[in-house]
């Protein structure tokens, strides 16, 4: 299996352990992780460097607590300086318990609320399409317990109904959702005309895979199951 210690990215490690005082969040940063990561070393056409090009692909943190793993995949890709790492939810600093897009270079939303992001990703879709900027991708990332809120079932709806195609939805399942959905995470977005696949969410090869097989005229989702939180 393709994974953070056998592709040698093992350096991301120090970078967490930078981050303190959020610990109670460890285990949601955590699940996130493998998936922060092939977005951004594979699958996301954004850098430093076009953070405000029109045309660079959104990066929407619907699952913004515990966003360690965000913030140590800035750094790595070079968005954020690694120094601010020692600095978490201090007074004079950048990096918040929730991320700031007015005070993080490369976030797109200031989340907080669960249950909002993937409304403000089919949104901003909207808005790319009607400025006739079709080659821009939106990916939204969520938690299963998320999905708990019905805001999203509005959004996923949305979408389905429009073929809002730009749209990628990665939900994070460490079966910490109270409800669950008869077939299975997916199964609630293909019912609703969404493509979609189920994948380890700790295999970087199969994430990659999916997270680009999206189709023509379809918004995609891919679920990506980890260990459970327990």
């Amino acid at each position: 299996m393709d994974t953070l210690t056998s592709t040698g990215t093992a350096p991301l490690g120090p970078l967490l352990r930078r981050i303190t005082g959020d610990e109670k969040h460890g285990p949601s940063a955590h699940s996130t992780l493998d998936v922060l990561w092939v977005l951004y070393d594979r699958v996301l056409r954004v850098t430093p460097q076009t953070v405000d090009d029109p045309d660079r692909d959104r990066f929407l943190l619907s699952k913004g607590h515990g966003p360690a793993a965000y913030y140590a995949v800035l750094a790595a890709k070079g968005f954020i300086p690694e120094d601010w790492l020692d600095d978490l939810a201090g007074p004079g600093s950048r990096l918040g318990h929730h991320p700031d897009r007015r005070l993080v270079p490369g976030v797109e939303i200031g989340s907080g609320s669960l249950g909002h992001g993937l409304g403000l990703g089919v949104g901003t879709a909207l808005g790319l399409r009607a400025q006739g900027r079709t080659d821009p991708r939106v990916y939204v990332l969520l938690g299963d317990a998320e999905l708990d809120e019905g805001s999203n079932h509005e959004a996923i709806a949305y979408a389905g109904a429009t073929g809002l195609d730009t749209v990628t939805a990665i939900v994070v399942d460490n079966a910490s959702a109270t409800h669950g959905w008869p077939g299975g995470i997916a199964a609630r977005f293909t019912v609703n005309g969404w493509t979609g696949e189920t994948v380890d969410g700790r295999d970087h090869t199969a994430l990659s895979a999916a997270l680009t097989g999206h189709r023509p005229g379809r918004p995609h989702v891919v679920v990506a199951r980890v260990e459970s939180k327990g």
